[in-house]
């Protein structure tokens, strides 16, 4: 069925429906091509301004892109095919090594603190204050502070990627471009295209974004979204150096600087921050994985007119976050018995990663993973490796989820080996799947 068929409408809202629900069903294809905007409104006998709402709506919305005298096609990877589904279903008996969260044994217990938060409960106009707990926000602000972040401007969201959209949409329009690190998180990637900005690719080493990617974005972006410490996939952390680099870049440049230290003291990795390094910036710090998934809390701080756009818009949605998990996580995050079960995961964390890079090195495959809960291995051919490291039992990520321009790898969660012992046999099997010419076809 060649695409004008599969589109019809006398709307604006119909025909981008109908697009849609094409794209949703397979009929248009991820890259497809659509018609030129005076084909189709000739076919469906409607105005051209029609036909151009039409695909203005969808493009916003991260389903098409438009691209000059390339027209309009179907996004590679829209929002209503999401890049966590790319990759292999990965059997029970398999150990799994995709998935990229801590290990839930690690993390403090949460019930005395969920338990307490009873008090925190009430109605609408009860406090006349309750965006955010102040005694949660005096921790917050400590713990920023100890790493050197201004605490001055300080809003809450829920968790660390409600922060960054809130962030990104409260400055950018649809069409503006953000610079955003490759390989890197899915779910940004995701993101960026369903607020209708335009993704160009960061590369990344083992302590950040480079500088010649960040000169080259400062010239091109509107915007950039770095990964602190505990990079998703590569578990890359800016360094001090590095950061003192970058800082030099962006000085003077008007373009936002977003944050997303999602890893927290989980990541292992001191925190060595670009914040307030430009006019615009926000730093989102997340509690989910170090205190607990279910504390859907992020801290945002930024410059005041970004954080006081935040919190506005916030309070125009959901309102505020819930009282009740504010409470919790000021009770965790000031509580002896939490601080010591997170600075202990950190410390296994680290441990587990360190022994699988080693492993990977004694067979030859060198790896650089200084903080976080996984690391990026460059491959050949992702589906053939995948395929043969299920073959041995081992299920892992592929990397075309978090790719945009950079080469083929894999994703490995050392969080989820808790034996030294399993760590050496996944380097053994991944240095024998690599080395198997049948299954790289070869």
């Amino acid at each position: 069925m060649k695409p004008i068929q599969s589109i019809h409408g006398s709307t604006a809202a119909q025909v981008a429906r109908s697009i849609e629900d094409s794209v949703t069903t397979g009929r248009l294809a991820a890259g497809a091509s659509l018609p030129a905007i005076r084909t189709l409104a000739d076919d469906l006998a409607v105005a051209n301004g029609t036909v151009a709402r039409a695909y203005r709506d969808l493009r916003d919305r991260g389903i098409v892109t438009t691209d000059g005298r390339r027209g309009t096609r179907v996004r590679a990877r829209s929002v209503l095919s999401p890049r966590q589904a790319i990759g292999l279903a990965i059997p029970a008996e398999a150990t799994d090594l995709s998935g990229g969260d801590p290990d839930p044994s690690l993390l403090p217990d949460l019930a005395p603190h969920l338990a307490g938060a009873h008090v925190a409960a009430g109605l609408y106009g009860e406090d006349p204050a309750p965006h955010l707990h102040p005694g949660l926000r005096d921790a917050l602000a400590a713990r920023a502070a100890a790493d050197g972040v201004p605490v001055d401007h300080l809003a809450l969201a829920s968790g660390a990627l409600d922060g960054v959209e809130r962030v990104l949409a409260v400055h950018l329009r649809p069409g503006d471009v953000v610079g955003v690190e490759d390989p890197g998180w899915p779910n940004l990637l995701d993101l960026v295209a369903a607020l209708g900005l335009q993704a160009v690719p960061l590369a990344v080493d083992a302590e950040g974004p480079t500088v010649t990617a960040m000169v080259a974005a400062r010239e091109r972006c509107d915007a950039v979204v770095v990964t602190s410490r505990a990079q998703n996939p590569t578990g890359a952390a800016v360094s001090a150096a590095r950061r003192d680099h970058l800082a030099r870049v962006l000085a003077g440049w008007n373009g936002l600087v977003v944050e997303d230290d999602h890893g927290g003291e989980a990541s292992g990795a001191v925190l060595s921050s670009l914040a307030g390094t430009t006019d615009r910036w926000a730093l989102v710090q997340s509690l989910s994985k170090s205190w607990g998934p279910d504390l859907r809390i992020a801290a945002v701080f930024g410059d005041a007119s970004t954080v006081a756009r935040v919190a506005g818009r916030f309070r125009l949605g959901p309102g505020w976050v819930s009282r009740l998990l504010q409470h919790a996580a000021w009770s965790v995050l000031t509580a002896e018995e939490a601080r010591a079960a997170v600075t202990g995961a950190a410390t296994t964390l680290r441990a587990r990663r360190d022994h699988l890079v080693a492993a990977l090195g004694a067979v030859g495959i060198n790896t650089r993973a200084p903080s976080g809960l996984n690391l990026w291995v460059p491959v050949p051919d992702e589906g053939a490796v995948m395929a043969g490291l299920l073959a041995h039992g081992w299920g892992v990520a592929p990397g075309a989820r978090y790719r945009q321009v950079a080469g083929p790898g894999i994703r490995v969660t050392a969080a989820a080996l808790v034996d030294p012992a399993q760590a050496t046999a996944f380097a053994r099997d991944l240095d024998a799947v690599l080395h198997d010419r049948s299954h790289l076809g070869v």
